[in-house]
């Protein structure tokens, strides 16, 4: 434990980037998005020491810690400005739908037929009055496979 004490006193900067660099390789790996910011504050803790504040292995703590948690609560925030998360989710692609305008493409027989939307045909149910071939129809939402429509 000696061997840490001295070696931080001497050399504060290398410790926090060899830090730094070891929370980014295990961020790079796993790609969790949760060791990016402690990552980017021990490099910051890193550019401290080598300006040459006296902190003292304390204050570097409490400094890591704070940029932590105000980089990690910032991140978060510009996440969900920019990523809400009332969006469909972009590989959602049948939830993407609902509200879509698509073309009959076979006419509704017993409240089933097909219809055409965002390059494909689904199966399609509808209540009430059947639109022909070539008419448009709103999709209201999703069952299964089937896709839930009414008129236009």
């Amino acid at each position: 434990m000696d061997a840490l004490t001295e070696l931080h006193a001497a050399q504060p900067f290398w410790i926090w980037l060899a830090i730094g660099v070891l929370l980014l390789a295990v961020e790079a790996a796993s790609s969790t998005e949760w060791l990016l910011w402690p990552a980017v504050s021990a490099g910051v803790v890193a550019v401290v020491t080598a300006l040459g504040l006296p902190l003292g292995f304390l204050g570097e703590l409490v400094l890591f810690a704070a940029l932590t948690v105000a980089t990690t609560l910032m991140s978060r925030k510009l996440i969900q400005r920019v990523n809400p998360s009332d969006a469909p989710d972009i590989n959602a692609r049948d939830v993407r739908l609902i509200g879509q305008r698509a073309q009959v493409v076979q006419a509704f027989v017993d409240g089933r037929g097909r219809v055409f939307v965002s390059g494909s045909e689904w199966l399609a149910e509808i209540e009430g009055s059947a639109p022909l071939a070539g008419e448009s129809v709103i999709v209201d939402g999703i069952e299964g496979s089937k896709l839930k429509v009414r008129a236009a």
